[in-house]
C-alpha cells in the first residue's frame, strides 16, 4: 500500500524570513493524521532568506538530519561545532541528553533552501553528538547513496535508530529502485523536480509512505532530487 502525500496539503507558514512546510505536524501546525511516520517523525522544508536564520536553541532526545539543496547554511552548537554546510553535504546532530544549536544563512544576497528531518532515537538519553559529510552528485546520480544508517555503512552518518536514508539525483528517463525488506516500511521524498512512483506521477514536495510494497520505482519524469527512508 502506497499513501501519497501531496505538497500542497503539507502545513504552511511564511514568516518574511522563513517560508517553511510541514510534512507532519509541527510547532503551530498540528494535524493528528500526520504525526510522523514509523519513526521518521519531522520533515521540514525551509527557505531562509539571505542573512536571517534560526537563533540558538535547546533539543533533546532525537536524532536530527539537515540536507541542503541550495545556498549554505552556518552551523554553531554547544558541543563547539562551527561548520558551514553546502550542497551535496548532509549533517547529523543526535540531540540526546540536551544541546543548544543556531543555524543561519551566511549569504548576504542568496537564499538558502533545505530539508531537515528528526527521526525518533532508539532509546533516550543518548551522548549527544555530531557528524557532517560530503556525498559527491556522482555517487548519487541516477542511483540511490546511502546517506545515515544504523551502522554507519558505506561511509555514510550514523543514526541512532533502525532506520536509513538514501538520496539520488534522477536524470529524464533514468529510473532507481528500493526493495524493501519483508516487514519494512519506506518513505519517498521529492525534494526537487518531478518523478513517477510505481507509475504515479509526484512533484517537488510531495512524499508517500509505502508499507507492504516488495518493489519501489523511482522514475525521473525531468532532473529531479529524491530522499528515501528506509524505515522499521
Amino acid at each position: 500500500m502506497i499513501e501519497f502525500r501531496p505538497s500542497d496539503d503539507r502545513g504552511r507558514f511564511d514568516h518574511g524570513w522563513l517560508d517553511t512546510r510541514h510534512t507532519f505536524s509541527f510547532a503551530d501546525y498540528h494535524d493528528p493524521r500526520h504525526m510522523g511516520f514509523r519513526s521518521l517523525r519531522v520533515i521540514n522544508e525551509d527557505v531562509v532568506a539571505p542573512g536571517a536564520g534560526f537563533p540558538t536553541h535547546p533539543h533533546r532526545d532525537m536524532e536530527i538530519l539537515t540536507v541542503v539543496l541550495e545556498g549554505s547554511i552556518e552551523h554553531r552548537d554547544s558541543m563547539g561545532h562551527t561548520s558551514v554546510l553546502l550542497p551535496g553535504e548532509v549533517q547529523r546532530m543526535t540531540a540526546g541528553t540536551g544541546l543548544r544549536h543556531s543555524e543561519a544563512n551566511p549569504s548576504p544576497k542568496d537564499r538558502l533552501h533545505l530539508y531537515q528531518i528528526w527521526i525518533l532515537p532508539e532509546r533516550n538519553g543518548l551522548e549527544p553528538g555530531y557528524e557532517q559529510k560530503e556525498f559527491p552528485g556522482e555517487e548519487r546520480k541516477n542511483r540511490l547513496r546511502l546517506l545515515a544508517s544504523r551502522e554507519g555503512r558505506e561511509g555514510s552518518l550514523t543514526i541512532h535508530q533502525d532506520a536509513a536514508l538514501l538520496g539520488a539525483t534522477l536524470e529524464r528517463g533514468k529510473t532507481v529502485v528500493h526493495r524493501p525488506a519483508p516487514g519494512r516500511h519506506a518513505w519517498v521524498q521529492v525534494a526537487r523536480g518531478t518523478v513517477t512512483l510505481n507509475g504515479r506521477k509526484m512533484a517537488a514536495g510531495d512524499g508517500a509512505a509505502a508499507s507492504g510494497e516488495r518493489e519501489l520505482a523511482i522514475a525521473g519524469m525531468e532532473p529531479a532530487e529524491i530522499l528515501v527512508f528506509d524505515l522499521a
